[in-house]
Formats: structure tokens, C-alpha cells, sequence
């Protein structure tokens, strides 16, 4: 089976651990890839879906792994091949002055990304009417497994130990949507400037656009190397349907305030996240990504995963055979448009961990 199939049919289906305590970085709740574990296969470092609703019911089996982290991946007890879990980093172990531990101010995703939600709330999150039904930022803050407000002085500490302990090679940092029109830039800034202060560490800022596009400019100062606006659906119905409190904020905006990144971050430097499988057709998300390429914007497009908790934890994932629709012509589109992942300077496009468009566009650029 062609890796970015196997990538496909893992990502939709999710997998079954045989023991589910053997991985020491898998994530519930909280926001970004949640409900996951990631796994590398074949080289790749993929997150996978093993703590929601269609990971238990999956044929993907992955067996409890040895000291090191192997196991093995077997499919209606055929075994396919071998697959690696990333052991618990070790500045996991460390905790702050006041007793906060690392991994409450910051995680490990995917294999080598410090990632961080800077403020764990948001002004859409109290509203059911508001908030989007994907999302899961308040679920880790509840159950005690961070905390809200992450300082400065907190994320440099916790970056700098997870370079030097556990070799972190790119740091992103999103954020909850505060009160201001700056939604979330500010916040970014001051941290990005402390951890460029501690350590030589390429971050990625995520945040809804700023209503002042000056932000831009002064977080790229700060030490923000590239930068995450992401728009999740791609046409005014689904994100009015899906996010009606993010939807406030137009796509014309969006796209302008892509059009206003790019040159200051540069080509490929800005990027989107797109989830596939929550109402838009493959043709709407591909035209979209089009435009997005034109621009010098990098589009991710990862597949819908349902979160337990959330309004749409029983919302069904993409087919394998949908994403390969868009994640096959997409990469062609970005080859053609001279943007790669693996020229990103930090954050989810080069990760790329949460979809197989890494491994489509290695295909074609080998």
C-alpha cells in the first residue's frame, strides 16, 4: 500500500492501541491535532486519531510497543509493516519554579515541534452560539492539563529545555481569540520575543487576522518567522453553519489580510489550515487553495477529525478517497506554484503531521 494511501486510510479511520497507556504524548482536548498520538511510518511522522469515536471502531491495530518506542501496525490482523512512537520527552519531567510542569506550558507534537496555546480561552469558546463546533480549547484548561495564560518568561524557559533535551527544531504558538481588535497578534509578539531572546528556536504565530494589518510587520519583528491565519471551511455557508462566530470575520478579509502577509513574511511563509470533510465540496476547497497559491500562501488541507466533547464529536471523517482528490492535485498545484512544505520555516505546513500532503508532494518532488 502507497504510503500517502496508508497515511490516508489512517488519518479517516483512526487506530486501535493495544495498549492505549503506552504512548506518553498522545493529546485530549485542547486545541490543534487532539485525540491523537502521533506514529512515524515509513519515515513520516503522522498524527493519528486513537482516542475518538471511529479510532474504536477502526481495522488499524497497533500493538503495544517495545522500550524504544517500536511496534508494529497490522490491518484486519494482516501486519503491514513497522511503526514508531516518539518516546516521552524528557522535558516533560520539568516544571517550573512555582511548580507548574513543562508540559503544561507547552507540548511535543508530532516529532520534533514544541507547540503552545498561549491564552487557553476565547472570546467565541463561552458561546455555543458563537464558538466552533470543532473545537476543543477549553477541554485540557477544564480537566487541569494546562493552563491559561502562558508568560513570556514561561515559554522561553520550557522552548529553551525542549531544544537542548529533546532536540525541538520549530516552535508554534496559537492562540485563543482575545477581546481587541488585534485578535490574538499582540500576545503572540511579546512571546515570540522572549523565546527568540532565550533561544534560536523558528517560530510559527497563528491567530485570526488582525483588523490592522501593521500587526503583520510588528510580529515579524518580534521573532515570528511565519505566520498561521486559517481559515478551517472554505465557503460562507459551511463556515457560517460550522463556526458562525469566526465566520464574522469575512473571507474577503481573510485574503486581504493574506495578501498584506505574504510580503512581509514572504512566499510560502503564510499559510491556512484547511479541514476537509465538514461540508465543502473537493472542487470548492481545490478553488480556493488555487487562489491561495497565487497569493504565495501555503494552503494545508488535513481531514476532519471529530473531537470527543464537541458539538461535532459524532460528525463522520472524510473517505480516504476523498482526500486523495484533493490532497493529489493540490500538490501538483503547489509544485507548480513553487511553494513546499519543506521550505516553511516553522509551524504546521512543515510539520505537516496532521495530513499526507507532505508525502504527495515528496512523490512528485522526490
Amino acid at each position: 500500500m502507497p504510503t500517502e494511501q496508508l497515511i490516508n486510510e489512517l488519518q479517516s479511520f483512526g487506530a486501535r492501541l493495544v495498549d492505549p497507556k503506552a504512548t506518553g504524548v498522545s493529546r485530549r482536548g485542547g486545541a490543534g491535532p487532539s485525540d491523537h498520538t502521533p506514529l512515524t511510518i515509513d519515515g513520516a511522522t503522522v498524527m493519528v486519531p486513537v482516542h475518538n469515536a471511529p479510532a474504536f471502531e477502526s481495522p488499524y491495530v497497533v500493538e503495544k510497543p517495545d522500550t524504544l518506542g517500536h511496534s508494529r501496525i497490522s490491518r484486519d490482523g494482516v501486519v503491514l509493516g513497522e511503526v514508531t512512537f516518539p518516546l516521552r520527552p524528557r522535558f516533560y519531567d520539568l516544571a517550573t519554579a512555582d511548580g507548574i510542569p513543562y508540559s503544561h506550558i507547552a507540548t511535543l507534537h508530532g516529532r520534533d515541534v514544541l507547540a503552545t496555546t498561549v491564552l487557553q480561552s476565547c472570546i467565541r469558546y463561552a458561546s455555543r452560539t458563537k464558538t466552533c463546533q470543532f473545537c476543543a480549547i477549553g477541554q485540557s484548561l477544564a480537566a487541569g492539563r494546562t493552563i491559561e495564560r502562558k508568560t513570556p518568561q514561561q515559554l522561553a524557559e520550557v522552548a529553551s529545555a525542549a531544544v537542548a533535551l529533546d532536540g525541538v527544531r520549530h516552535m508554534v504558538m496559537t492562540t485563543g481569540t482575545p477581546p481587541g481588535n488585534d485578535r490574538g497578534a499582540a500576545i503572540l509578539a511579546e512571546s515570540a520575543a522572549a523565546v527568540k531572546a532565550a533561544v534560536d528556536l523558528p517560530i510559527q504565530g497563528q491567530c485570526e487576522p488582525p483588523d490592522d494589518d501593521a500587526w503583520f510587520t510588528r510580529m515579524k519583528d518580534a521573532g515570528v518567522d511565519a505566520l498561521g491565519m486559517h481559515l478551517e471551511a472554505v465557503t460562507p455557508a459551511v463556515r457560517g453553519r460550522i463556526m458562525p462566530g469566526k465566520a464574522q470575520v469575512s473571507l474577503e478579509r481573510y485574503f486581504d489580510a493574506f495578501a498584506a502577509a505574504v510580503p512581509v513574511f514572504g512566499r510560502g511563509q503564510v499559510s491556512t489550515y484547511i479541514l476537509a470533510g465538514l461540508g465543502d465540496s473537493a472542487e470548492d476547497v481545490l478553488a480556493v487553495c488555487e487562489r491561495l497559491v497565487a497569493l504565495g500562501v501555503y494552503p494545508f488541507v488535513v481531514p476532519f477529525v471529530p473531537i470527543a466533547g464537541t458539538p461535532l464529536e459524532s460528525h463522520a471523517t472524510p473517505t480516504p478517497a476523498f482526500m486523495h482528490s484533493i490532497l493529489a492535485p493540490l500538490a501538483t498545484m503547489l509544485r507548480d506554484g513553487g511553494l513546499k512544505a519543506t521550505d516553511i520555516k516553522a509551524g504546521c505546513g512543515k510539520c505537516g503531521a496532521c495530513s499526507a500532503l507532505s508525502t504527495y508532494e515528496r512523490r512528485i518532488n522526490p
